[in-house]
């Protein structure tokens, strides 16, 4: 196959060069991203759209004759011309949730490789390139999840203009266990492969997430492959989202249904609304802002009084007594294989995070239905209106971004009751290929205020899945041998048995140098991602005799921890007296209206500390979430308290992430003040700080 490849590249090559140069106008340069089901793989796009190229985003398994043919036809939305000759410039192959050693591993064409592209293989992309070529990929015993340094190759293409140590963003079970022939490691991170390149052909692959934020220099890669080797010109202009977002909205409503908008008081959903009264004027929105009972204080009478400076007027629908006590349809999937269905239990009662988004998503349907009966309105003619996200629709696994995506969590905008309106046609969604902070910036365009814009997000199911609902304690089988492990990362004498690079080891030598530090897991599991794949995992606590040691090491040893246990995906550092474990009960937790009572008045002190101390910019996001664990209680003493955790989120892409360094990105003093004023809440035991990245953390806990 090498052969046929570089017979193929040197045809191509000389094809396309006479061709293009006689007709082709450098503005049609188009990528094509082959999607594996990565949770980054829209970023790509976005990412590359940034640079002034065109994409299009194609099943992994879409045939090479489809992509040599590939013409640039207007049913493509992001291509509007129309020649006869291939467009694509190159191919860029996402990474994935599967291994490319799976009995049923996702199906691709080989014969890409020999259609003279340049190819760049991200994660399982890269895998996908060292098995073509006859390498090796497998479980090395380390899995990386999390933002680490690694080495590069100055010399290659890829990597031209930037320093020998570069930080990103890793997140893979399998590993290059052996390169192919043709194949050359152009980088490193400790003994495992992080960057390939073909001996002679241009065809590169990277182990880390270029298009990701925690990859600080994944932009210029992407600049290197696409204009040093790919050879765009970044010719192709784009045009205005903001028009294209209209035209949407007019095409699907048409020009006398009305519109039901749904406003939470984010900025995606006020967005929303501002498009619809642009493009369809106000008469024919109807706004509605409905009370889940899982908002912030005073979140209600905040919404309508913001959304009225920008002429919205919402109707505030109450609903909290009707959304605890709600149920819906669940599909499960019966020992036969069936798909069937049972009713859930009432919100209040359930503890799956899954089942309280799908309820709560569900639910948020129901009540609209009741505001169309109550408003006389005709149901066959009326549309849903939604600010939902590209982010949205990755997590949700969502058919509409990818078929190959795994499941991290429900949204509640994207709820099976949702997908079936969907797939009706009455769900209007402008802002679907919209991320965050494109969001924002057409926000400002539309004249929204800034306080407004840039509010720090807070989920449609609010508080409710910030409260960690359990009737037992979490003691799977692996319990004791991680507790075991993890004592044994915080003890220098048993590290003979741990696989640590040097670099891991000067740290955790240096805060355990002074410190006792201790090490334990919490009997409760949190929902996060590793290997772009949902995890429900346990949750390590790291607590130490006195003040913490420093910050930004024991973040690093918050990376550490999920390289060796993989069924650990969260670190919290224990404020106050040292946790010396085991932890082995909970306090048995529901949605009740005085569990969400403590939870909010914790949620109300710690953001007001952070306007106290205009703080809030620190930040892009700070959930504070109730967990069921009591601390410091003797045998007699039953758990009846819970703890507070402060998850701190500094992000541009809301897709992957970082916690704020406390002395660095949150200030000492803002953090001392939040951590003192939680501790007077009546019913809280600690408070905990949340040092995971996402990922393998998760922006929320559920």
């Amino acid at each position: 196959m090498c052969d046929e490849d570089k017979k193929g590249w040197k045809r191509r090559r000389s094809e396309d060069e006479d061709i293009r140069a006689a007709k082709k106008p450098a503005s049609d340069e188009c990528v094509a991203i082959l999607d594996a089901g990565a949770q980054y793989g829209k970023i790509i796009d976005r990412r590359i759209r940034e640079l002034l190229v065109r994409t299009v985003l194609l099943p992994l398994d879409t045939p090479a004759t489809q992509l040599s043919d590939y013409r640039c036809v207007s049913s493509v939305p992001c291509v509007v011309c129309h020649y006869s000759w291939p467009l694509c410039s190159a191919l860029i192959i996402s990474g994935g949730p599967n291994s490319v050693n799976d009995s049923d591993a996702l199906n691709h064409d080989p014969d890409i490789f020999g259609l003279g592209l340049p190819v760049l293989g991200i994660c399982y992309g890269m895998q996908l390139i060292n098995n073509h070529y006859g390498g090796r990929v497998g479980v090395s015993g380390l899995r990386e999840d999390g933002q680490f340094t690694i080495s590069i190759d100055q010399d290659c293409k890829l990597f031209s203009g930037l320093e020998a140590s570069q930080e990103v963003l890793l997140t893979h079970g399998d590993s290059v266990l052996q390169l192919a022939p043709s194949l050359q490691s152009v980088g490193q991170s400790g003994p495992l492969v992080a960057a390939l390149k073909h001996q002679e052909l241009p065809v590169y692959g990277l182990q880390f997430h270029p298009e990701a934020d925690l990859t600080i220099n994944g932009l210029k890669i992407f600049t290197n492959f696409l204009y040093n080797v790919a050879g765009c010109t970044g010719s192709s202009t784009l045009e205005s989202r903001e028009v294209k977002c209209m035209e949407y909205i007019r095409n699907m409503v048409g020009t006398t249904a009305p519109v039901l908008s749904l406003v939470s008081g984010g900025v995606d959903s006020a967005v929303c609304t501002a498009l619809l009264n642009a493009a369809l004027g106000p008469d024919r929105v109807i706004a509605v802002h409905i009370d889940n009972g899982f908002l912030r204080r005073q979140e209600s009478v905040q919404v309508k009084s913001s959304l009225e400076t920008v002429g919205i007027r919402p109707m505030v629908i109450r609903a909290s007594a009707r959304f605890l006590s709600a149920q819906t349809n669940l599909a499960y999937t019966g020992e036969d294989g069936l798909l069937s269905q049972h009713s859930s239990l009432p919100l209040h009662s359930v503890t799956s995070p899954e089942e309280k988004r799908t309820i709560i998503g569900d639910t948020f349907i129901k009540v609209t239905d009741s505001v169309v009966q109550d408003l006389h309105l005709n149901p066959d003619l009326i549309f849903l209106a939604q600010g939902t996200l590209r982010p949205d629709l990755i997590e949700s696994a969502s058919s509409v971004v990818s078929s190959n995506a795994q499941l991290i969590k429900t949204h509640h905008n994207d709820t099976p009751l949702v997908r079936q309106l969907r797939q009706s046609g009455r769900v209007v969604e402008p802002l679907a290929d919209f991320h965050k902070d494109e969001v924002r910036r057409l926000g400002e365009s539309l004249g929204l205020p800034k306080h407004l814009v840039h509010r720090h997000p807070f989920p449609g199911p609010g508080l409710a899945i910030r409260v960690l609902c359990q009737k037992e304690a979490y003691l799977r089988d692996d319990f004791v041998s991680t507790n075991s492990i993890l004592s044994s990362l915080v003890n220098p004498d048993q590290w003979s048995g741990v696989q640590l690079r040097e670099s891991e080891r000067e740290v955790l030598s240096s805060l355990t140098r002074g410190h006792s530090l201790y090490a334990t897991l919490l009997p409760i599991y949190s929902v996060g991602v590793q290997g772009d794949c949902r995890t429900y995992n346990y949750v390590a606590a790291l607590s130490c005799e006195g003040p913490p040691p420093d910050w930004q090491h024991l973040m690093i040893l918050a990376k550490i921890i999920p390289k060796i246990c993989h069924n650990v995906n969260r670190i919290v550092w224990v404020f106050g007296d040292p946790v010396r474990g085991p932890v082995e009960e909970v306090t048995p937790t529901h949605l009740r209206a005085t569990v969400l009572a403590t939870l909010r008045q914790a949620d109300h002190l710690a953001h007001q500390i952070l306007v106290k101390h205009n703080a809030v910019g620190c930040v892009s996001q700070m959930p504070i979430v109730l967990i069921p664990i009591h601390f410091d209680r003797d045998e007699s003493t039953p758990s009846c308290q819970r703890s507070i955790v402060i998850r701190t989120f500094i992000t541009s892409d809301f897709m992957t992430g970082v916690p704020a360094v406390p002395g660095i990105q949150l200030p000492l003093n803002v953090l001392s003040e939040m951590v003192t004023s939680l501790q007077t809440v009546s019913g809280i035991s600690r408070v905990l700080y949340d040092l995971t990245p996402k990922p393998p953390g998760t922006t929320e806990w559920e």
